[in-house]
C-alpha cells in the first residue's frame, strides 16, 4: 500500500501559529495545480506499483483553491482506487455547494481547522472564521453526507485558559466528530507568535497549565469513547487516519507540489523547494538515508503510536540494543515492553521527546 500527499500552497491568510508553506497570492494557483499533475505523471513510478490507499490532500488551505483547479487535479489522480480521500478545509469556506462539490470530487474525509471555539482566542492568532462558524461547518458537511470528519484543535494558545480549553474541547467532541488532533502549541522561528515572544509581547502559558489542559483532553476522549491512538490523534474505533498513520508506520508515500516530502522503502526521502518557481523548475530534491537514519525514523515514529515500535521488525543486534538502551525507562515504567512492542504510555507522552531522543542510535 502507498499514499498520495498534495500539498496546496495556498491560504487566504497566515495564522501566527503556522509554519508551513503557504502564501494568500492565487496568481500562481494555475500554474501549480498543472504542475502537481505534471509531476504525479512523472513520478508515480517512485511507488513501484504500490496500490494507493490513501490521497490526502493538504497544505496551505485547499479549499481555498479556485474549484476549476482544485477538479483538474483530482481528475488526474487515482481516486476512485484509494480508501480513504481527506482534503483539509477551514470554516470559512465550507458551505452547502462547496461541501457537495468536494463529495462529487471524491473526497470522503474532511480535516478541519478549528483549533479553539473561543472568539478572542481565534482572533489573536489571526484565524478568520468564529466559534459559530466551525460548529455551523460541521453541520453543513453532515448534511452533505460527509461521515468522517477530523478537526484540529491547539491547547497552550497565548492567554487560553483551562476552562476556556475546555470549553473548545468538550464542544467540539459533543459534536460527535469522528476524530480529532490537539496539538500544543509550539513558538516556531518566523513565525508572528515567535517574533511576539521574543519581543516579550506575551507570555507562554504556564507548563502546569499545559500539562492540565493534556489531562483534560485525554479524559475527555476516553469517555467520549475515542481512542488515543498516536501523540496528538484521537479516533472513534475503526477511524484511525490511514493516511497520517501512514507516516508512523513507514508506509510509502509520493508528495507532490512546493513544500511536499515523500518517501519510499528504500530509504529516500524527497523534499520540494518551500518556493513555487523554484519547485517549478527543479523539483524536489533526493536524501538517501544511512541505516542508521531509517532505524531512527522506526523507533521516532513507533514510538508515537499506542501500538508502539514492533521490534520483531528490526535486526537481532539493533533490537538488542535498543533493548538495552531503553532498560532504564523500562524500570521506571516509562517505556513498555510486552516481548514484542516497545511503546511509551500515554501519562508520558507530554515528555516523549526526551526519550526518544536517548532511545536512538547513534
Amino acid at each position: 500500500m502507498a499514499g498520495i500527499y498534495v500539498h496546496i500552497p495556498y491560504c487566504h491568510a497566515k495564522c501566527a501559529y503556522c509554519d508551513f508553506f503557504s502564501t494568500p497570492v492565487l496568481k500562481s494557483a494555475k500554474s501549480t495545480a498543472e504542475g502537481i499533475i505534471a509531476e504525479y505523471r512523472m513520478r508515480i513510478q517512485e511507488l513501484d506499483g504500490h496500490k494507493i490507499d490513501t490521497i490526502y490532500f493538504g497544505g496551505g488551505t485547499p479549499s481555498s483553491l479556485p474549484t476549476e483547479l482544485l477538479q483538474r487535479i483530482t481528475a488526474a489522480l487515482p481516486m476512485n482506487v484509494a480508501i480513504e480521500r481527506t482534503i483539509e478545509v477551514n470554516p470559512e469556506d465550507v458551505n452547502a455547494d462547496t461541501s457537495q462539490i468536494w463529495r462529487e470530487l471524491g473526497f470522503n474525509r474532511i480535516s478541519m481547522g478549528v483549533q479553539s471555539l473561543v472568539d478572542d482566542e481565534l482572533a489573536f492568532v489571526g484565524r478568520r472564521h468564529s466559534a459559530s462558524d466551525a460548529l455551523n461547518a460541521i453541520d453543513i458537511l453532515r448534511t452533505v453526507g460527509f461521515d468522517n470528519i477530523s478537526c484540529d484543535l491547539i491547547y497552550g494558545l497565548p492567554g487560553q485558559t483551562a476552562e476556556s480549553w475546555k470549553h473548545s474541547l468538550h464542544t467540539l467532541v459533543d459534536t460527535g466528530i469522528e476524530h480529532l488532533s490537539a496539538y500544543s502549541l509550539s513558538y516556531e522561528p518566523g513565525t508572528r507568535l515567535f517574533v511576539m515572544l521574543e519581543a516579550g509581547l506575551i507570555t507562554p502559558v504556564d507548563d502546569d497549565i499545559v500539562a492540565e489542559m493534556y489531562h483534560e483532553l485525554c479524559t475527555k476522549c476516553t469517555d467520549a469513547g475515542l481512542e488515543h491512538y498516536e501523540i496528538s490523534n484521537f479516533a472513534r474505533p475503526g477511524m484511525r487516519s490511514r493516511h497520517n498513520s501512514s507516516y508512523w508506520n513507514a508506509t510509502p508515500y509520493l508528495g507532490l507540489g512546493p513544500g511536499a516530502h515523500s518517501y519510499d522503502k528504500e530509504g529516500i526521502r524527497r523534499s520540494a523547494p518551500h518556493n513555487i518557481a523554484k519547485w517549478l523548475q527543479n523539483g524536489p530534491e533526493i536524501e538517501y538515508e544511512n541505516h542508521i537514519e531509517q532505524l531512527n525514523d522506526l523507533i521516532i515514529t513507533g514510538l508515537r503510536t499506542s501500538d508502539g515500535l514492533d521490534t520483531n521488525t528490526l535486526p537481532l543486534a539493533e533490537k538488542e540494543a535498543l533493548l538495552r538502551r531503553a532498560r532504564t525507562y523500562i524500570n521506571r515504567g516509562m517505556v513498555k515492553y510486552n516481548g514484542t512492542s516497545l511503546s511509551i504510555p500515554e501519562r508520558h507522552w507530554l515528555v516523549s521527546d526526551g526519550i526518544m531522543r536517548d532511545l536512538m542510535a547513534e
